[in-house]
């Protein structure tokens, strides 16, 4: 999992400090979006980048429980959707990459004593090669049979922007042949490994008949979004503490279109970076975007008529992951919020 520089971690508690990161409980609305939450490991200290300590996952479930909160099982929410049918506000789903051993010994009896639903999205090999950290499928077999549902990662957890697209494919399909053996199904939802993608590997995946796919960028996902390029907003030990999860739990979509580059892996680089926003939020003048290719975090933005946004950014992102966010205050001290996550092969420039 990429982790943001510590400029955009310092952007984001800034945030937290001037909204003081309490959100106050409204009565439910009709809404058409959902934050999607993204763990990893639990209690597995000796791996911070992907962990999130018992503590912390704790407070994450006693927010949900008492926040006002409506907690969904992602296949509902992505059905509703996809429908442009009605959510309660404050909708939430977790999901947890990976398919570690930590799931089912420290995650699930949490969960299940709260009675939360919750996606595995298990990457077939780890479990196939019984690595020590994993889980058998004797324990995702009990976690299918107490309801908890199963999402499609790949087999072999592989950075799919440097296989070729036919080695996509066949990574997709022996994932799903592994499922339809050991769980009797292939399961319907894909999460990219790393949230890597690009058009073609979409294109893989959208062919291959999921109902849709979700990546590792910052978002809220709503109707009318690109299905196979939901966003979740991912936690881990330096970026879960209580104060963010209220933020990604609360937060608000903000709606854009005809967003350049429209590959998320870079033939450019950095990227000239923009979006046209399809609702209107008033003042325009509050939001901000954040790029962790940058020199203090945030980057200057152009406001071009009255909707669209461009980014140019002064300093290229370094090879593998990089990201841009963008904010904008919402009501109730709630922020609406958009990300991307780009690929950067390691020979593209400016």
């Amino acid at each position: 999992m990429h982790i943001l520089t510590k400029i955009v971690k310092t952007a984001l508690w800034v945030f937290c400090l001037i909204m003081s990161c309490l959100v106050l409980p409204t009565a439910a609305l009709s809404a058409d979006w959902a934050s999607v939450i993204m763990y990893h490991r639990f209690g597995e200290e000796q791996h911070p980048a992907t962990n999130i300590t018992v503590e912390q996952f704790k407070e994450h479930i006693q927010e949900l429980k008492t926040g006002g909160y409506t907690v969904l099982p992602l296949n509902e929410i992505v059905d509703l959707l996809e429908k442009g049918e009605e959510l309660p506000d404050r909708t939430v789903a977790l999901t947890i990459d990976d398919a570690y051993r930590s799931v089912f010994d420290v995650a699930w009896p949490l969960l299940k004593e709260a009675n939360l639903p919750f996606t595995v999205f298990v990457a077939t090999e780890g479990v196939d090669q019984a690595y020590p950290d994993y889980m058998t499928w004797d324990h995702i077999r009990t976690l299918r049979d107490n309801g908890v549902h199963i999402g499609h990662h790949g087999h072999s957890h592989a950075h799919y922007p440097l296989l070729s697209i036919a080695n996509v494919e066949k990574d997709i399909d022996t994932a799903s042949a592994r499922f339809e053996t050991e769980l009797g199904f292939v399961p319907a939802i894909f999460a990219y490994p790393y949230g890597e993608y690009g058009d073609d590997i979409k294109s893989v995946v959208r062919k291959t008949g999921f109902m849709a796919a979700f990546g590792q960028q910052s978002g809220v996902a709503y109707s009318g979004h690109d299905r196979f390029e939901l966003p979740r907003f991912a936690m881990s030990e330096n970026y879960g503490g209580i104060g963010r999860f209220r933020l990604a739990a609360n937060a608000l979509p903000l709606r854009v279109k005809d967003v350049t580059p429209s590959d998320n892996i870079l033939t450019r680089n950095p990227p000239n970076f923009g979006f046209t926003i399809t609702e209107d939020y008033g003042n325009l003048k509050t939001l901000s975007c954040f790029a962790s290719s940058q020199t203090g975090g945030a980057v200057p933005i152009e406001k071009i008529g009255a909707s669209r946004i461009e980014v140019r950014l002064s300093t290229a992102f370094k090879k593998g992951r990089g990201r841009i966010n963008c904010t904008l205050p919402g009501p109730d001290r709630r922020w609406r919020w958009f990300g991307s996550l780009f690929y950067i092969p390691a020979a593209v420039g400016r």
